[in-house]
């Protein structure tokens, strides 16, 4: 199966937003109280490839998807 990147995820609660550009790498909008903050990862453990497959692949139970303007409308507010 061929993913078409970006993707767009957000949790559940609405505290983080994700930017998924490619299998190798996402970038995160963590919502702390009235702060935003950018985060940028890139898959270097196992960890981070589970996780990100499973936001990839694997997500309606702990993230819901979005689309890019919800996406960069947080962004905004950085």
């Amino acid at each position: 199966m061929e993913i078409q990147y970006p993707q767009y995820r957000k949790y559940l609660n609405e505290k983080s937003f994700f930017k998924i550009t490619s299998s190798k790498e996402w970038e995160e909008i963590q919502i702390i109280g009235s702060k935003y903050v950018l985060n940028q990862f890139k898959v270097n453990i196992m960890p981070d490839r589970n996780f990100l497959h499973d936001m990839t692949f694997d997500y309606k139970e702990n993230w819901l998807e979005i689309n890019e303007a919800e996406y960069e409308q947080k962004k905004a507010l950085l």
